[in-house]
């Protein structure tokens, strides 16, 4: 408990250093440092007030023990029954600060570029592909989260072989940033005269969406061509070079962007995505650096590799990481997603809980 109330007066200390900073004439001039602090700050605020509520019950509890023991009977039961409420609500508003105490992703707030490819199971993999994809804008939806396609390549059969899209909200990463890795799905396929059940699978990266601010790219380090787009998507497409393909040098990353109409557009979308690849790959060393074991994101498509299955004939979900089984399918797929995406979020408190040194 010592520790925690260490820990709490170090960031009441923090809050306060950033009030100071916020009334000064000359960070009041840069808005863009202004809206960083006022963003730390909020961050802190709930701490503060639960270091405070805290105090404020250490001082209850103390001036009761202190009285607990007098002579006067009336004096003592008023103080037994100070002790009865205020030791249960110390203990639960202690449980609460060791949640507010967990280190928070730096990435939680972020926007998101997510990837879905088709896996094994060809055409089946790329409608399934469609399938996950229709699920996260649903889910999107019902966050009031707004998604854009960036890169689409739809397959003949249905669905993708690929599709990259963006997520704008709040707290978007925090929520999707579990999806990575490769869903599996068992049902019987349009395509399937005889009716067996097939298993295919789709895999799916999410990537936190790279401000300027959170990664300086050196124009230096990048090779940008333009080219003629290939593939469906109008006469206009083979007629100017309004493809463009950048490579960051340094990570050997590469992008290709066509689906624009034109040059400038499919630019500014490799840029997005070449800062999303590049800050993921640079946090990937980083965690190596510092012996960090990091989740591992994108698999090959192999069935092997699963996070997830979605099985149709018996309607169920299961997640293979928390051990998390729903039967409730076809809810999940119209992007009632909230049981298994919190199921997530409260193992890896849990995880990051136990392992919080205080």
């Amino acid at each position: 408990m010592d520790a925690i109330r260490s820990k709490l007066q170090e960031i009441q200390e923090q809050y306060n250093g950033i009030t100071a900073k916020l009334m000064d004439e000359e960070i009041l001039r840069n808005p863009a440092e202004v809206a960083r602090l006022s963003k730390e700050q909020a961050r802190l605020e709930q701490s503060v007030d639960a270091w405070r509520k805290l105090q404020a019950l250490d001082e209850r509890i103390e001036e009761a023990e202190s009285l607990v023991n007098e002579s006067d009977p009336e004096l003592k039961e008023m103080a037994q029954a100070e002790l009865e409420e205020c030791l249960p609500e110390r203990e639960n508003l202690l449980v609460h600060i060791q949640h507010l105490l967990i280190p928070r992703d730096p990435d939680d707030d972020h926007d998101v570029i997510m990837e879905i490819r088709g896996g094994a199971g060809g055409d089946e993999g790329n409608i399934f592909a469609g399938d996950l994809y229709r699920m996260y804008t649903k889910y999107a939806e019902s966050m009031n989260w707004r998604v854009s396609v960036l890169e689409a390549n739809p397959s003949e059969a249905g669905g993708f072989s690929q599709i990259i899209f963006s997520v704008k909200g709040n707290d978007v990463y925090r929520h999707l940033k579990f999806e990575s890795g490769a869903h599996r799905v068992q049902r019987v396929p349009k395509t399937e005269a005889q009716g067996r059940i097939h298993t295919s699978t789709a895999t799916v990266l999410c990537q936190p969406e790279a401000q300027e601010t959170d990664i300086e790219i050196d124009p230096k380090d990048l090779t940008i061509e333009t080219h003629r787009a290939s593939g469906a998507g109008g006469q206009h497409i083979n007629k100017t070079d309004s493809a463009v393909r950048i490579v960051h040098i340094p990570t050997g990353i590469t992008v290709n962007c066509q689906e624009g109409r034109s040059q400038i557009e499919n630019r500014e979308t490799a840029m997005r995505l070449i800062r999303a690849r590049v800050y993921e790959e640079m946090k990937r060393r980083q965690e190596e650096e510092e012996g960090k074991i990091r989740r591992a994101k994108l698999g090959t498509g192999d069935r092997s590799e699963k996070i997830r299955t979605y099985n149709y004939p018996q309607n169920r979900v299961t997640d293979h990481r928390i051990g998390l089984t729903i039967t409730q399918l076809d809810r999940i797929v119209e992007g009632k997603l909230d049981d298994v995406i919190n199921g997530l979020i409260e193992a890896d408190e849990a995880e990051k809980l136990a392992n919080m040194e205080l």
